[in-house]
């Protein structure tokens, strides 16, 4: 590889590095709501995959069936954390040109 090419390549790495480090940043700021069971249990995650929030609807929970609460706590969450995922990777894949590095989501 001839010495132009070398720098040139090391130049685009250092801006993707740069950009990819923007992105994380902007995913701090990034909010994914989710609401399940027809808005008995809402979830609010950020983009970092951090909860921030979970909401429950207490004249919606019957006091009785606390596995069914259980179970909705955790689809919410789950649900959550997937459109977090989504999110931070379509951010890093226009950084990345959509090339699969290892270790990056």
């Amino acid at each position: 590889m001839k010495p132009g090419n070398m720098q040139n390549l090391m130049k685009q790495a250092q801006r993707m590095q740069a950009d990819m480090a923007r992105v994380q940043e902007e995913l701090k700021d990034e909010h994914v709501e989710v609401s399940v069971g027809g808005g008995v249990v809402r979830v609010v995650m950020t983009g970092e995959m951090i909860l921030e929030s979970i909401s429950i609807d207490p004249a919606a929970v019957d006091p009785d069936d606390v596995a069914m609460l259980q179970d909705l706590v955790t689809a919410a969450v789950n649900e959550a954390i997937r459109q977090a995922q989504d999110v931070a990777a379509r951010k890093m894949s226009a950084v990345t040109g959509g090339m699969g590095i290892p270790g990056l989501m």
